[in-house]
């Protein structure tokens, strides 16, 4: 899988190939139906099929104190993007000059002669140009002027609805991790470079965790949940995770801290990401650090009861 840019050239080995074209941020079923689409029509026309996706969300670019709300980063789209079968995801990389692009000039300056797309496949929700004035209608008839076909696939729906990233993070608000699991068709995970923390939970709480920051993502309902845990060797662990304040320390700090089952070695420094399973409580304050560790063997084994691991 190879990374491109829309403001870099285009390797010749990818012009000429099937875009799907959207945000794609969570790679949720919906986005799934998408890409899938343009993998079939890059087979049928034997062509490569690129991804793209935005960076940052233009909804950033328009409002930039807005409160973190991402679902996935770059790198694990890229991943995504590359096990549904893609060759290549295309960042385009959002500011003033896209901000400011017209429908038709978006097609025929970026679409058609920066990339040299062929084909392009959309959800039908889709917009496009200044103000958001392109819709997929407009996008066909443009890129039929421009040797470009164009498609736009049909909604994907669960118990009526559309399936959506703002019902993704409507689910995660509320601590619905079964829907956002169903949504997204994986567990919700966040990934982070493993930091070193003050210390207490190991030598306090006898309960050593693997701390990351929150960044950029949605936050999810704070509290407990049960976790599994992927470390940049590709090896997996289940474990149990504090998302949130940490209401029993001060200074407050926000964080997402993991403990693994049956871990042992040293993570800092390296990426990990933490797949959110099961939501197993909201933060507490107890009297004691003696409470607080009793409810954190409690926690863990719920987390491994929900997790189906053996006592």
């Amino acid at each position: 899988m190879q990374r491109l840019y829309h403001d870099q050239p285009i390797p010749e080995e990818f012009r000429g190939a099937v875009l799907a074209l959207g945000n794609f941020d969570g790679f949720h079923l919906g986005h799934q139906a998408v890409v899938s689409r343009a993998i079939a029509l890059g087979f049928h026309l034997r062509r490569s099929v690129i991804v793209a996706t935005f960076d940052p969300h233009p909804v950033r670019h328009f409002r930039p104190d807005v409160p973190p709300f991402r679902l996935t980063t770059l790198d694990q789209r890229e991943s995504l993007f590359a096990h549904a079968g893609a060759d290549a995801m295309l960042v385009f990389r959002f500011g003033a000059e896209l901000a400011a692009m017209d429908a038709e000039q978006f097609v025929a300056d970026v679409l058609v002669k920066r990339i040299g797309a062929v084909g392009v496949v959309t959800g039908d929700d889709f917009s496009f140009g200044k103000g958001r004035s392109g819709d997929v209608a407009l996008l066909r008839d443009i890129g039929e002027r421009h040797g470009v076909t164009a498609e736009a696939v049909s909604q994907v729906l669960i118990e009526g609805e559309r399936v959506s990233s703002g019902r993704i993070r409507e689910a995660l608000i509320a601590a619905d991790m079964g829907m956002a699991t169903r949504l997204l068709t994986r567990a919700y995970a966040i990934e982070g470079v493993v930091e070193r923390g003050d210390g207490r939970g190991g030598a306090e709480l006898n309960c050593p965790t693997a701390n990351i920051r929150l960044s950029d993502y949605q936050r999810p309902a704070y509290g407990i949940y049960s976790v599994r845990v992927r470390l940049d060797d590709g090896s997996e662990y289940p474990g149990v995770a504090s998302l949130g304040v940490r209401p029993m320390f001060d200074p407050p700090v926000e964080l997402l801290e993991a403990n693994l089952f049956d871990f042992s070695g040293d993570l800092y420094g390296r990426t990990i990401e933490v797949g959110l399973h099961h939501y197993i409580r909201p933060e507490m304050k107890f009297d004691s650090m003696g409470e607080l560790a009793e409810r954190m063997k409690q926690d863990a084994d719920e987390a491994r009861r929900l997790l189906a691991l053996p006592e």
